[in-house]
């Protein structure tokens, strides 16, 4: 099903997209999904069923995806955006590296800043923690300026 929000963006519910489960207990981290190469709802999909098979992260609520524009570097197809809630026992940093190793694993290629990607995950927010390295910054610098995550998140039920 669709909803269109406006002339640019478009709602999409999917059968895994919006989704709730229980929670299992573990730290609650909020991430963001997007991509634009290729068939990105499908691989939203996969995404969903590899992180349920791995014991590392537990999948307890997911968003409608956005169809959205670009921003940035804008000579590009719109981003299809949905947000993750997870909880997991790995830190901030451990959960870090396993979310590039994701991105790699589903064929991300970083050419540029804003580039094409096939997929792109965000740490939005891991629980109440604020933490600046050269690596990551929590929360996301920027969420609250991007439609990308503001618009799934009025559509999760879930706590951070």
């Amino acid at each position: 099903m669709k909803k269109v929000l406006d002339p640019q963006c478009t709602l999409i519910f999917e059968k895994y997209f919006p989704y709730e489960a229980s929670t299992r207990g573990g730290s609650k981290v909020l991430l963001g999904i997007g991509g634009n190469m290729g068939d990105v709802v499908r691989r939203f999909e996969h995404l969903f069923h590899y992180f349920k098979r791995d014991a590392r992260v537990h999948v307890i609520e997911t968003a409608p995806i956005l169809k959205n524009p670009p921003f940035g570097y804008l000579e590009q197809e719109d981003f299809y955006n949905s947000l993750l809630l997870v909880e997991t026992a790995l830190t901030p940093k451990a959960l870090l590296r396993y979310i590039l190793h994701t991105e790699k694993r589903f064929g991300r290629k970083r050419l540029f800043k804003d580039a094409p990607r096939t997929l792109d995950i965000d740490m939005i927010f891991y629980e109440n923690i604020s933490m600046q390295t050269e690596r990551l910054t929590l929360p996301h610098p920027g969420w609250m300026q991007r439609d990308s995550v503001l618009t799934p998140l009025s559509y999760m039920k879930g706590q951070i």
